[in-house]
């Protein structure tokens, strides 16, 4: 079994990427976790209308900002980021509210 290193732990680009794998695979199963929220909202919202919410939008991209700050990360990249996974979350979301026959 391959040890798994902190990035400042490092010291060859094979324990580098195998972090980063590790890394990539519990990011995947945290998204996982995020989408079955969608799928609650999708089952809590009473009308599809109801999914897209600029204001909310807003605040989770702005709130993933400031902890990017906090944590001395790209801003301008993680408010990328989660723009695209709000997007994306929105879109699961509507298709999860149709599968539903809301």
């Amino acid at each position: 079994m391959t040890t798994i290193l902190a990035g400042p732990d490092c010291t060859t680009m094979t324990e580098v990427r195998a972090g980063v794998d590790a890394l990539d695979r519990e990011l995947v199963a945290l998204l996982a976790r995020r989408f079955a929220y969608m799928d609650a909202a999708a089952r809590i919202k009473p009308q599809r209308g109801h999914v897209r919410d600029e204001a909310r939008k807003a605040q989770v991209i702005a709130n993933a900002r400031a902890e990017a700050v906090r944590l001395g990360v790209p801003e301008e990249a993680v408010g990328e980021l989660w723009e695209l996974l709000v997007e994306a979350s929105i879109a699961y979301e509507l298709s999860a509210f149709d599968r539903r026959g809301g």
